[in-house]
């Protein structure tokens, strides 16, 4: 859900950016617009771990990502 949001962070939409106005640099459509959510997602991802599965490494080894 584009408006899904975490009751104990705050963190909002697909995926779960924090503060939520981030997802506005891969669109001025953040709020309403899942694609752009998964677009600035998939571009955390990209950044911080260089591959979804990666991303999926450290979280089995770590217990979040």
């Amino acid at each position: 859900m584009t408006d899904a949001t975490n009751p104990s962070s705050g963190a909002y939409g697909v995926a779960q950016a924090l503060p939520a106005d981030k997802y506005y640099s891969a669109g001025s459509d953040w709020l309403t617009n899942y694609r752009t959510q998964i677009d600035w997602g998939l571009g955390y991802i990209r950044d911080r771990y260089g591959s979804p599965c990666n991303a999926w490494q450290h979280e089995m080894g770590f217990n979040w990502y």
